[in-house]
Parts: structure tokens; C-alpha cells; sequence
């Protein structure tokens, strides 16, 4: 039997080859254009995965990795054990959590409405005036946010004027306007940026789906329910599983640019502590176990949830 099976895998093998060999050759053209992109991918995208050991080591600068001393998972023991850890997860899920809880559908619902405008000249206007939020750095946009809600800025003022508060509101010196804030601007910015990816997709839906609804008697809703969403199911998963997969991302300049010393509890996110620790202070060790955890729970969450709506949903990444 052992003799048997050793030939079955063996002939398995070689069929595997010859399969991977075949399809090769037929698409060779594809793969040699692809060379450039290979190199520079495992140049600068491989190569560097090297420095992920410094987080096990007690990296001194002008001392290679290899040259350092090995101290294993202590600086991830440091984090967790840290007094700010639990501040730091709370608004790093609080934001990612509100981004993903509202900004999410939002691409969503502007890509239907666009979808169902008819003037071409003003659908394309629009669609540009949407767009344009996604170039303006968040420089520009936070000295746009200081503008207006500042304590001497426009909505103040207004306020002021109309007599509804006696006082300026502190939206940027009070914590507890600060994730509404955030969450507010990151929609801002990547509403009409994110809405591409759904208009292409609806743009692939066969027209005769849409006559075959109006006979049946749908309006433009009813269309958008039956026929425009479930069409488009396939890419709302996808982003979903990205988006879940990247929700310890919750921002690095938005929080750097708007946070200041009286709402560092609810702006502190992981990639900003990493920042301080690592850059400021130079602590690069302990920054780099603080990057490696956050992408191994990134990683995990992808195949989890991807693993999840292939079994639920039948629509997955790999």
C-alpha cells in the first residue's frame, strides 16, 4: 500500500508540473510583462520583512538585528502590560469602528443615488465635485476644520449670532466631540473616491435586468433593492472583508493634525503610540512589536472573515 501511494502522489506531482508548465507557456507573454512589477514587489516589499525581527531583539542603532540581543516577546508583554493599552485599543476600535459603521454604506448609498441620475452633464459635474475631497491633504483639511470649528471660527460665530450659545463650543478642545469629528472627515474625504468602485460595478449590470423589473412593475427603489444591490453583492463582501481586515487601521495624520494635548485620551490610536515610541523616542523595537501585532491581527481577521462569507455567503478573496 505504501508503494501505492508513494506512485499515486508521485504521478500527482508530476501532474501538478505539467499543469503549472502548460499554463506557463500559454500565458508567457502575460508573466514576462509581469517581471518588472515581481522584482519590484520583492524588492521592496519582501526584502524589508527582515526588519519584523527587531521586534525580538533590543535593536541599538549602528548594530545590525543580527547583532542584537535576543529578548523574544518582551516587548509585546510591554505593550500589552502598558498603562495605555487599553486607551489606545479603545479609540483605535472606537474610530475604526464609527469608519466602518458609517463610512462603510455611505459610498454605497451615494454610488445608488448617482446610479439613478439621468442628466448626464450634471451626474459627471457632481461625481468630479465629489471626487475632490479624496486630493485635498489632510493638512489643507484640518486647517479647513480649525476654520470652521475652531472657538473663534465660523460655526461658532454663527452660533454666537444667532444667539443659541452664549459661549463657543471647544469641538476641537473636547473630547467628546472628537470621534464624530473624525469619523465626520474621514467620510468627507473618501465618500466620492470610495463610490467608483460601486459605479463600475453597476455599470456591469445587464440593462434587461432593469426592463425586466419595470414589467414586473418595480419603481426605482424597488430596482435598487432586487436588481442593483444584489448585483453588486460581490464587491460589498469583498470591501467588507478588507475593511474588517483593516480595522485596527483607524488613521495616523487626521489624529496627529487635529488632537492636541486635552483630547489625547480619545485620539491616541495604535499607529500614532507606535509613532511616538518609535520615531520620537526612538524606540524602534518596541514600535516594530507594536506594527507586527496590529498586521498579524489584520491577517487573521481577513481569513476569518473570509472565511466566514465563503461559508454564508459564497463570496470570498481567495
Amino acid at each position: 500500500m505504501s508503494k501505492l501511494s508513494q506512485a499515486t502522489s508521485s504521478k500527482k506531482k508530476e501532474s501538478m508540473l505539467n499543469t503549472i508548465k502548460r499554463t506557463f507557456i500559454r500565458e508567457k507573454q502575460l508573466w514576462f510583462i509581469c517581471i518588472p512589477l515581481i522584482i519590484w514587489v520583492f524588492i521592496f516589499a519582501y526584502i524589508p520583512m527582515y526588519g519584523v525581527l527587531m521586534a525580538f531583539v533590543k535593536f541599538v542603532p549602528g548594530r545590525s538585528i543580527m547583532e542584537s540581543d535576543w529578548i523574544g516577546l518582551q516587548y509585546f508583554i510591554q505593550f500589552f502590560s502598558s498603562p495605555d493599552f487599553l486607551m489606545v485599543m479603545r479609540n483605535t476600535l472606537a474610530i475604526s469602528g464609527l469608519n466602518i459603521l458609517f463610512g462603510f454604506p455611505a459610498p454605497i448609498i451615494l454610488a445608488l443615488l448617482f446610479n439613478e441620475l439621468r442628466l448626464s452633464k450634471f451626474k459627471k459635474t457632481v461625481q468630479t465635485i465629489s471626487y475632490l475631497p479624496h486630493f485635498i491633504s489632510w493638512v489643507v483639511t484640518a486647517s479647513l476644520i480649525f476654520t470652521l470649528l475652531g472657538s473663534d471660527g465660523l460655526i461658532n460665530e454663527l452660533l454666537i449670532g444667532l444667539g443659541w450659545v452664549e459661549n463657543p463650543i471647544g469641538f476641537l478642545s473636547e473630547g467628546d466631540y472628537f470621534w464624530g469629528l473624525i469619523t465626520s472627515a474621514n467620510i468627507w474625504k473618501g465618500i466620492g473616491w470610495s463610490s467608483i468602485i460601486y459605479l463600475s460595478a453597476m455599470a456591469g449590470i445587464d440593462n434587461e435586468l432593469y426592463q425586466a423589473g419595470a414589467v414586473d412593475g418595480l419603481d426605482r427603489f424597488g430596482m435598487m433593492r432586487h436588481i442593483t444591490l444584489p448585483s453588486i453583492k460581490t464587491t460589498i463582501v469583498l470591501l467588507w472583508i478588507l475593511g474588517i481586515g483593516g480595522i485596527l487601521n483607524a488613521g495616523f495624520e487626521q489624529q496627529l493634525l487635529l488632537g492636541n494635548a486635552q483630547t489625547r485620551e480619545y485620539w491616541e490610536v495604535i499607529d500614532t503610540y507606535a509613532y511616538k515610541y518609535g520615531i520620537q523616542l526612538g524606540k524602534y523595537s518596541y514600535a516594530t512589536a507594536i506594527g507586527l501585532m496590529k498586521s498579524t491581527i489584520g491577517v487573521t481577521l481577513v481569513f476569518s472573515t473570509n472565511k466566514l462569507a465563503k461559508k454564508y455567503m459564497d463570496v470570498s478573496i481567495l
